[in-house]
């Protein structure tokens, strides 16, 4: 029997792409998933980059939670499966 292995990264792999439309680090954000209300540090999402561009989906339920693609003159980017995302002062 093969291990399953996984087609996802954590919400750490982001970090560059996010840092081109923020100004702080969101992996340390708190957010909160739309479809099951998990709560938790950006960087435990399960991203998936075998995309044309970001998928970030919950660890509690799969609901997909972000979406980033960039193109060479802009970025899209979709928060809608967050109720919200918390970012620290400091």
């Amino acid at each position: 029997m093969t291990a399953d292995v996984p087609t996802y990264l954590d919400g750490n792999a982001a970090a560059g792409a996010l840092s081109e439309v923020f100004a702080v680090d969101l992996t340390a954000a708190i957010g909160r998933c739309a479809g099951c209300g998990h709560t938790g540090v950006f960087a435990e999402v399960r991203l998936y980059t075998a995309a044309p561009g970001l998928v970030a989906r919950c660890p509690g339920c799969d609901d997909v939670l972000l979406r980033v693609v960039t193109t060479p003159s802009e970025t899209y980017l979709d928060l809608r499966g967050l109720t919200y995302l918390r970012v620290s002062n400091s």
